[in-house]
């Protein structure tokens, strides 16, 4: 951007606010809560093709899966493991048998959960406080004891009773655990209440933090950054957003939002956003609405009349300005339609070899706007048959001198 055309009252930088804005890690976990979200099923092929990319573009951890689950799963997650360059992670339960298969795994972490609100304790874990404390410790234990990295998870820690929580981050990171994570899991958190959350965690515990938003309330994305801004080390996200129900906060938001907003360089190679997303659609089958943040369709599109003339003068006027196309390999499009003004029908005939007289503008903009009222977007050889129709000027090319 040159001097001068900057994004005016805002440069992007809001580092001060945040606790540790130089250490901040990503944790990607589409490879497995993206892989549960209802009717998502990964290859062995599909998850080695999404960890490579997430490998290059470098992603600090990358959780393959679950390595207890079934033989192909463990074939996964061990395979990955042995391919990355990052920090691989494989989930395991409380139980002998997970924590054992993701160390046969040959990870780099273990990432070990176990629910401590009440609510999951009575009706699905079945299990006393009392026990599920003792059994974190001891699976916690095992992994540091076989000298790798491990995560505790007290899932559901949003609604747990403070004590309680306070009671498990203090003796699973007693017991070694090297991260504590702080799962909003059933998407219930506000970023008021994750930043006091971090900061009690943070208390209690002799670890690094980390958290796990899901977007119940479409608010995953704002407590990861709220995390993130109260002190957490790492937040842990999933491409397009994938994952339980309405899914995890977003890689490519909290990324970005950290990048741009915060002004924090994560380390993530941000210009292949776009083409990971396009892949995990594809081996998903979840499909990215128009108008996701980052790389959605629309993201960085304009059709509006008074938005697209003052996109054309200076990008910054009806986009982030700390935010653009080519930061996350997308493209900025003109589209046509009902909302369009001359701005963009100049633009579109100058790039068809037109040289339109302003008359011949307004002309094709009210067939644009007609046609656009009933059909939606026009495309570039409606766009082309107008300008035929009203006979518009092409564009003289004159040979220099050889």
């Amino acid at each position: 951007m040159s001097p001068g055309r900057g994004v005016e009252f805002f440069d992007g930088t809001e580092a001060a606010t945040v606790a540790n804005a130089d250490d901040v890690q990503i944790f990607d976990t589409t490879l497995r809560d993206g892989e549960q979200a209802a009717r998502v099923s990964f290859t062995y092929d599909d998850k080695r093709e999404i960890a490579a990319v997430l490998d290059e573009m470098g992603t600090h951890v990358i959780e393959a899966g679950f390595p207890v689950n079934s033989g192909a799963e463990f074939e996964a997650v061990r395979d990955i493991a042995e391919a990355s360059d990052a920090t691989v992670a494989g989930l395991a339960r409380i139980v002998d048998e997970d924590v054992e298969a993701a160390l046969d795994a040959g990870v780099d972490m273990v990432h070990v959960f176990a629910s401590t609100s009440d609510v999951q304790l009575a009706d699905s874990m079945h299990a006393t406080r009392e026990d599920v404390k003792r059994r974190s410790v001891a699976a916690v234990e095992r992994v540091a004891a076989a000298g790798v990295e491990c995560m505790f998870s007290p899932m559901d820690a949003t609604r747990t009773e403070p004590a309680f929580l306070a009671e498990m981050v203090a003796a699973t990171s007693a017991a070694g655990a090297d991260w504590i994570n702080v799962p909003d899991t059933v998407g219930v958190c506000t970023p008021a209440r994750m930043r006091d959350l971090v900061a009690f965690v943070d208390d209690h515990a002799d670890a690094r933090i980390d958290v796990h938003c899901h977007d119940d309330f479409g608010l995953a994305t704002a407590n990861a950054v709220a995390g993130i801004e109260a002190g957490a080390s790492q937040a842990q996200v999933s491409i397009n957003g994938i994952g339980e129900r309405a899914g995890n906060a977003a890689a490519e938001e909290v990324v970005m939002a950290i990048e741009s907003v915060y002004g924090i360089d994560t380390g993530v190679d941000t210009t292949r956003f776009v083409e990971l997303s396009s892949l995990v659609e594809e081996r998903s089958d979840v499909h990215v609405p128009r108008n996701k943040p980052v790389v959605g369709e629309n993201a960085f599109s304009h059709e509006s009349g008074i938005h697209a003339a003052g996109v054309i003068e200076n990008a910054a006027t009806f986009e982030p300005g700390v935010m653009t196309p080519e930061m996350v390999g997308a493209e900025r499009a003109f589209v046509l339609g009902k909302h369009t003004g001359t701005h963009s029908v100049r633009k579109h005939l100058r790039e068809a070899g037109y040289d339109p007289t302003d008359e011949q503008v307004r002309e094709v903009v009210d067939r644009v706007k007609s046609y656009g009222a009933t059909e939606g977007d026009v495309p570039q050889d409606v766009v082309e048959r107008f300008a035929r129709e009203v006979d518009a000027d092409r564009r003289r090319v004159h040979e220099g001198p050889i």
